[in-house]
Parts: structure tokens; sequence; C-alpha cells
């Protein structure tokens, strides 16, 4: 009796231990497959996602696909249609606005000024009491455009059949311009006060011719001052200076 019962106590334990053993094979096998103790819900979520829109782009791939690439900055903003559009506006309206100013306010603009001669000026010739046996030649400018003196005066006295020397070393370092109201000058060396200018003759008329751009052209109407009543006495040493911006330089030589 006491063998039997030992017997008896014996298979149950003995069939528990081989289920326990079967159950850890199997616990092992489903480790081993990668399906056993993972979290369904979670694993499921992830692989799904990945493998729908693992390729950027392709079927819905939110911010990827119709976001910031696409339809974003990129294509339609401010590369492709914004900026290149308004540089285009914006050169267009300076190039009109900087040819209009230019023509209408420039006085240095070709088309707003003249050469001086006699229809736009006003010439006087006076002798001065110094330096002795000098004239002064002053051209006033009374149009509505600068106009610009050429060089020297062609100054003719009398009848005589040739202009006065021009004295070289009175040229200046640029054209004399004048601007509507402004005077230009030259000087004129009438005699010699010592005598060395040789005979000279007493000449009441005088006619005062400007030059254009190029040396010895004509600009135009020339103009006849008039000198006192009793007339300038000139000798052969009679000469004359560029124009000048001031009288004190025209009186110099």
């Amino acid at each position: 009796m006491r063998t039997f019962r030992t017997a008896r106590s014996t298979r149950p334990a003995r069939l528990l231990a081989a289920t326990g053993v079967a159950l850890a094979a199997l616990a092992l096998t489903a480790c081993d497959s990668g399906t056993g103790t993972r979290d369904e819900g979670a694993g499921s979520g992830s692989a799904s996602t990945s493998q729908t829109t693992g390729t950027p782009g392709t079927t819905t791939g939110g911010s990827t696909s119709t976001g910031s690439t696409s339809t974003g900055s990129t294509t339609t903003g401010s590369t492709t249609t914004g900026s290149t559009t308004d540089q285009a506006s914006s050169k267009t309206g300076t190039g009109t606005g900087t040819s209009g100013s230019t023509a209408s306010s420039d006085p240095w603009d070709p088309a707003n000024r003249v050469t001086c001669n006699g229809s736009n000026t006003t010439v006087t010739a006076k002798p001065v009491a110094r330096p002795i046996n000098h004239l002064l030649i002053t051209v006033k400018n009374t149009g509505s455009k600068y106009c610009d003196l050429y060089y020297n005066p062609t100054v003719r006295f009398g009848e005589a059949q040739s202009a006065p020397r021009v004295i070289e070393e009175s040229q200046p370092q640029a054209v004399v311009t004048l601007a509507p109201g402004e005077s230009g000058y030259a000087g004129v060396l009438l005699s010699m006060a010592d005598g060395s200018g040789g005979e000279g003759t007493t000449e009441k008329k005088v006619v005062v011719r400007f030059q254009g751009r190029k040396s010895g052209s004509d600009a135009g109407a020339p103009a006849s001052p008039a000198l006192p009543a009793n007339g300038v006495y000139v000798d052969n040493s009679v000469a004359v200076t560029y124009w000048q911006s001031t009288a004190a330089d025209a009186l110099v030589y």
C-alpha cells in the first residue's frame, strides 16, 4: 500500500514537468520566429506606415509629397514667380525715370546747350583805366540755355584785313560756359605804351566774331559793339586773349 501511494503521487508530477518543458520550447520557438513577444498594436502600425510611404513622395506622404517641396516656396513661391517679375518691373521703372529726369534738367546735356554768338548774347567793348591801352570785351548770355565760349574772339578793327594775334599764354584750362545771365570776358592789348608797336591808327568800329567747337569755325552771328565816340588807338602790337570767366583774368596780359 505504501509503495502504491508513492507511485500515484509521482505520475502527476512527471506530467506537469513534461508540460512545462513543452511550453518552454513553444515560447522559445515563438521568440525565434519574431511573432511571440512583440506588441502587435505598436509593431503593426509602425511597419505599415514605413512600408506604405517608404519612398518620399509616393502614395500619401503628408509633408514630404505635398508640403514645402512641390507646392510651397520652391515651385510657386518666391523663386519662380515672385522676385523675378518684381525685378523686371523695377528695372523698367528706373530706366524710364532716369531718362526723363536727365533730358529735362541736366544743364550739361547737349540738348540744353548752345554756342555763344551775337544772337544769344549782348556784347560790349570798353577801354579800361588799368592796365593802360587795354580794351575789355564783355559777353553776357541773354538766352534761356547755357552757352559755350570757345577759344578766343576774332576781332577786326575798322577795315583791317587780318585779326590780331592771340596771346597763347592766356588759354584757360577749360571752355568758358555761361549760364543764362552770366558773362564771359576777353582782353585786347590795343597798343604799346612806349611806342614800340609802330605807327597806329584810331579806329571807331570793331566786329567780334565767335568760334565754334572746331578751332577757326564760325559759330554764327557776329557782334558789333559800340566804341567810344573818339575811337581807340590801335598799333601793330594789337593782341587778344582767350575767353575768360572773370574780367580780372582777361586784363592780366
